[in-house]
């Protein structure tokens, strides 16, 4: 019988005893305790995904389907790139910042990777990329190690980040909106997590 039924057959939620609903994002010195740790404990492969998650905003399966070709032309990272997205179908473009531009091209060096390969590929066994279930236990890692509860943060916490940060920024939602590959304005409003009336306000505010 499998773990997840009662001895009655009674399935039991895979969410069970688990916090449920939107995943923190990291404040700034979260983000730097993260970075530094992976960098003391020369992570070269977990310091570039982690920050290519940060600067990307993708969704964990658009970020783990990652090829060094979608980042990398010639023998240099390039500073903008665009990603396809699975979910929409929809491309999207994102910066890649110079320490995440240093951070993948020694893990493409490291690696010898080339233009086809996965820039994340699995440890575990023969597969072209890493998981998302293995992406999802990575990130755990991250939190756990500076102390924050695993359970109030997850992949969406990596998407989220710096789109929140942005966002209390700028206070521009279309810009969010573009910087996530949403559809709708409402995803981006619930993804962000903030009142719907403040929102339609600040999106009249910020239309030319």
């Amino acid at each position: 019988m499998e773990k997840n039924q009662t001895t009655s057959g009674t399935r039991i939620p895979w969410n069970k005893g688990k916090l449920v609903g939107q995943k923190l994002p990291l404040k700034l010195k979260e983000i730097w305790a993260i970075r530094i740790r992976l960098q003391l404990d020369l992570q070269t492969r977990e310091l570039a995904m982690f920050n290519l998650a940060i600067d990307s905003k993708l969704r964990g399966c658009d970020l783990v389907n990652l090829h060094v070709r979608d980042v990398m032309q010639g023998h240099q990272v390039l500073p903008r790139a665009i990603v396809m997205q699975k979910k929409t179908k929809r491309p999207v473009q994102f910066e890649i910042t110079e320490p995440t531009r240093h951070s993948l091209l020694k893990l493409i060096e490291e690696e010898h990777l080339s233009a086809e390969q996965c820039l994340f590929h699995s440890r575990i066994k023969k597969s072209e990329h890493l998981s998302t279930r293995q992406y999802a236990r990575v990130v755990d890692s991250w939190v756990t190690s500076i102390g924050l509860n695993s359970t109030n943060y997850g992949t969406h916490t990596m998407r989220r980040t710096k789109a929140t940060l942005i966002y209390r920024r700028t206070k521009n939602l279309r810009a969010i909106q573009l910087l996530l590959g949403h559809n709708k304005l409402e995803s981006t409003v619930r993804y962000l997590g903030i009142e719907v009336d403040d929102a339609l306000e600040i999106a009249e505010q910020t239309e030319v």
